[in-house]
């Protein structure tokens, strides 16, 4: 005689992995858009682990119309690259000669911040990962704001990531193209593309502080163009 079966229990949830301790404030001060990124894989316990910091991230009303499409398959890579190099070109490309003759001190895209980007825009596909975060109720919107809570979750994507010491940048340089991508991905009617985040461990460059104009410059207080000066640190 057989005893009834017992309903099965949900299996635990499993430790998330533990990276490197970094403060929160040192992460926010040294994510740069890293453009070198090597081939070399990332692991999937890790990759779960960032994306499952990135949804803890801001939505609107908590709704979280959104969905996170993952790309590792090389031949979604291929058919996706050749739209970005194609605006990159439009874009700065074809101004490369004037960008990297600029003297320093001029303002836009430095010549060493063109030669990242470049890069980046020739070996797209060499990112081991793409993130696409996608919003649904959104190809139709008219509204700008639409969905902006989103960008909130990237960045918390990009942080999480930088804890694990992968790069990322965030980019929407495909542009143009997004009825093919909807396509390509099969992604609902109603849904929108709101970036393209590749990722990779770093094959050059390093952890460093954006360089940023001075925070009295750009911060206006309770009204456009008040101003005041920033309190200087203490010495201790």
């Amino acid at each position: 005689m057989t005893s009834p079966s017992t309903p099965e229990q949900p299996a635990p949830e499993q430790p998330l992995p533990v990276p490197a301790q970094l403060p929160v404030l040192d992460a926010l001060h040294s994510t740069p858009s890293r453009r070198y990124l090597a081939p070399d894989p990332i692991p999937e316990d890790v990759l779960w682990a960032i994306l499952d910091a990135a949804i803890r991230g801001p939505s609107g009303g908590n709704t979280q119309p959104w969905g996170w499409v993952v790309v590792t398959d090389p031949e979604i890579k291929k058919r996706v690259a050749p739209w970005y190099r194609e605006n990159w070109d439009r874009a700065y490309g074809h101004r490369r000669e004037q960008i990297l003759a600029a003297p320093a001190g001029t303002e836009g895209l430095t010549p060493r911040g063109f030669l990242g980007a470049e890069h980046l825009a020739h070996h797209l596909e060499d990112a081991p990962v793409w993130v696409f975060p996608v919003l649904r109720n959104a190809a139709d919107a008219t509204s700008p704001r639409v969905g902006s809570s989103i960008y909130g979750a990237v960045q918390q994507l990009c942080l999480a990531a930088r804890a694990h010491g992968i790069g990322t940048s965030l980019t929407t340089l495909y542009g143009g193209h997004e009825a093919e991508l909807r396509e390509l991905l099969g992604l609902p009617d109603d849904a929108l593309t709101m970036a393209l985040i590749p990722l990779g461990y770093p094959a050059k460059g390093r952890w460093a502080q954006p360089k940023r104009r001075p925070v009295d410059e750009v911060v206006h207080w309770n009204g456009w163009g008040a101003t005041r000066a920033r309190p200087q640190a203490a010495e201790g």
